[in-house]
């Protein structure tokens, strides 16, 4: 087990200077552009896959630093450059984790590597959980996964909403209810490969921040997959539903809160970015802008504020980094730390974002300064992978022992 330390070794070093020149030249100069166009940024993802920065070989370095640093380094680089665009490229590990987290080893030897695909032909996955009425409450879930055994297939229905990378992805990770009576313990995760019949784009949504990311609704029409595509195998899924329905309590193995306990502090990480983003250039602004004869940050009121900017950003930074560290070391969690670090972490954002905004005054409003686009980009992270209140809830219980309501 790796001893958790604020000092970066040399290969850490280089990995953080090597995303930060990519993120600084080629992503902040595009952030304007595709935040504007609200598309997938695909010439920007096919320059990281050629880089070797977008790709299985890259992701399976940063994942298996046994200090866990260097997720949150690489995904703290990319929003620092633009977080939509840093979710084009990253958003498809969310699909990757739950091969990882519920797949057999024959299953992620198989499918993961085809959810990047090559520099020449890129791919792209998507995790499809989350539904209209199925967001933070996931064990109320609609989507239905039906075992044909006479053709050892399984028949999905439902539709899945909010889903990063849904319909234009390759893989689609699909999590549905396979026995509704039993919750969130009756659930199982899919993949459906490339071209599988009956699954299509629905809405695609017009958002507020993250704009560069594509976000829409994932439609399962009468979808058929072969078992095989059953994540884990029958007889693994078989067996859990049997302790489930014993009413045993020592299964926690939920398809969706798996992949999403793995991710959080991955995606705190980004929200650290995007404050870090604010906090300098609003230091930069504040030395420069001057007002009755000297630097508006001579005054208390900047000054003090650029200094809470400063101090809760370094904060989510480290909360970030133990739970990254506390994951990756085998040391666990004892206080739901991977959720306090993406709470704390995404309210810091918020934060740090409208005092950016406030520093820079009515240029912090108009679009010719960026302070405005990370404020858009920094709300969602308190609200996607589980709301700041989920997030509260999760720690409740944790530091509590009991299961609150």
């Amino acid at each position: 087990m790796s001893d958790f330390s604020n000092g970066l070794n040399e290969d850490q070093i280089q990995l953080q200077k090597w995303v930060h020149d990519f993120a600084d030249k080629v992503v902040r100069p595009a952030a304007h552009e595709w935040d504007e166009r609200e598309e997938t940024p695909w010439p920007i993802i096919e320059e990281a896959a050629t880089i070797g920065l977008y790709s299985l070989d890259f992701i399976a370095s940063m994942f298996g630093d046994p200090t866990g640093i260097s997720v949150p380094l690489v995904m703290e680089e990319m929003a620092w450059g633009d977080a939509g665009i840093g979710l084009a490229i990253f958003g498809t590990t969310l699909g990757v984790a739950g091969i990882f987290g519920n797949g057999t080893p024959e299953q992620i030897a198989e499918w993961v590597p085809q959810c990047f695909g090559t520099p020449e032909k890129i791919a792209v996955a998507a995790f499809c959980v989350s539904e209209a009425d199925a967001g933070s409450d996931v064990s109320s879930m609609r989507t239905r996964a039906v075992y044909d055994e006479a053709t050892d297939e399984w028949v999905l229905n439902g539709t899945k909403t909010w889903i990063t990378n849904g319909g234009i992805a390759d893989i689609h990770v699909v999590v549905a209810s396979v026995e509704p009576d039993l919750k969130g313990r009756g659930q199982a995760s899919f993949i459906l490969p490339p071209g599988t019949k009956g699954l299509s784009q629905g809405q695609k949504f017009k958002k507020m921040g993250i704009r560069a990311s594509h976000t829409a609704e994932v439609i399962l029409e009468d979808v058929r997959v072969p078992g095989r595509m059953l994540l884990g195998g029958k007889d693994k899924l078989d067996a859990r539903l049997a302790r489930a329905r014993e009413g045993l309590t020592g299964e926690r193995s939920q398809a969706a809160l798996s992949t999403f306990e793995t991710t959080r502090p991955a995606v705190g990480a980004q929200a650290v970015g995007i404050a870090r983003a604010a906090y300098e250039y609003s230091l930069d602004y504040a030395k420069e802008r001057k007002q009755f004869g000297r630097a508006i940050i001579e005054n208390q009121a900047i000054a003090f504020k650029l200094a809470q900017m400063r101090m809760y950003t370094d904060a989510a930074r480290l909360l970030v980094w133990n739970a990254s560290w506390r994951g990756a070391s085998g040391k666990g969690f004892e206080a739901a730390e991977g959720s306090q670090s993406k709470l704390f972490a995404g309210e810091t954002a918020v934060r740090v974002t409208d005092d950016a905004i406030q520093i820079l005054g009515g240029a912090g409003y108009i679009r010719d300064h960026p302070v405005e686009r990370w404020h858009r980009d920094a709300k969602i992270f308190t609200i996607f992978e589980g709301t700041s209140e989920i997030q509260q809830l999760v720690i409740a219980r944790a530091i509590s022992g009991l299961h609150i309501n």
